[in-house]
């Protein structure tokens, strides 16, 4: 999918299709958002190939890898090589599998079916989501991603002076408090140092400064925000819903079709993403891991 690019605070230029970096390939889908890389095997990764892998994530915010043969361990294996791996969730308990897996299990209620951006409802969302088709349905299944960074980008300079200094309350509890309370019995996993017994909302500002590449991005989603604190209730609604509508345009995401072997991974400081629930009672099973984050920053914080 090709991906229009509207005219940015500041200079951030891809690479040609097909360029070659430390043996990675890298066939874009549009002039900055998503990539194919191919050349790579995850298993067997050098530091310069980590390092390429890194720089493709900030730069494309999503890369597809087909083709790889890895299981949980070489995923989580494959985390800590990029970066410092979290607990599976906050509150999930997955079963069987390693504390370091969140499994989405479509005959556990396993659905993704919201546009979100993986955890945003703690005080620091992982930078980086590794993602793995373990079980896929016949048909269906795709799994689309929206460009925070560009979407914010081509607002209108009214409306970014608007929203650049506020922020806005992420709550988890709308989508996982009563299944922590209920069959958690109030006793969470380890994240971040601490055992999580309680969800309690955070406050994160609307538009997030990506810590690396320094590009703005909107940092709210539909899955986990509640609303834009010091505005009215009709206000932050009214924001929020242009904000949402303008983040999903068709020309900000791009959309994947799992195959056998295929992994994502991608930058949650800089993307959505929503998975169809198109399969009917098919079986769907994703295993995804996540990289530690840091605390989402301003553009007023950050100056």
């Amino acid at each position: 999918m090709t991906v229009t690019t509207a005219p940015s605070h500041q200079a951030w230029t891809a690479r040609p299709s097909g360029a070659d970096t430390a043996g990675l390939r890298i066939d874009p889908l549009g002039p900055s958002f998503g990539a194919e890389v191919r050349g790579i095997d995850l298993g067997r990764l050098d530091d310069d190939q980590v390092l390429a892998l890194r720089t493709a994530l900030v730069t494309y915010k999503v890369v597809f890898l087909p083709g790889q043969d890895i299981d949980d361990r070489a995923q989580i294996d494959l985390g800590r090589r990029l970066g410092e791996v979290t607990a599976g969730h906050p509150v999930h308990d997955s079963g069987d599998v390693p504390d370091e897996v969140y499994a989405l299990d479509s005959q556990d209620n396993g659905f993704a079916d919201v546009w979100h951006t993986d955890v945003t409802f703690v005080r620091r969302p992982p930078a980086i989501s590794v993602l793995r088709a373990v079980v896929l349905p016949p048909y269906g299944g795709d799994t689309s991603w929206a460009d925070s960074q560009l979407a914010y980008e081509s607002l209108t300079p009214a409306l970014r002076d608007l929203i650049d200094p506020l922020t806005a309350v992420h709550d988890g509890s709308r989508e996982f408090g009563y299944y922590l309370a209920q069959r958690r019995k109030g006793r969470g996993n380890l994240w971040d140092g601490e055992v999580v017994t309680d969800l309690v909302p955070v406050e994160h500002p609307v538009v997030r400064v990506h810590p690396e590449s320094g590009r703005r991005g909107l940092f709210v989603n539909p899955g986990f925000t509640s609303h834009i604190t010091g505005v009215s209730e009709h206000e932050s609604r009214g924001i929020l819903d242009i904000l949402y509508a303008h983040l999903t345009k068709p020309e900000h995401t791009v959309r994947h079709r799992w195959q056998r072997g295929d992994v994502a991974l991608w930058d949650n400081r800089a993307t959505s993403h929503y998975a169809n629930r198109d399969y009917g009672d098919q079986h769907r099973v994703m295993h995804r891991i996540t990289l530690r984050g840091d605390l989402p920053v301003g553009p007023a914080a950050a100056a």
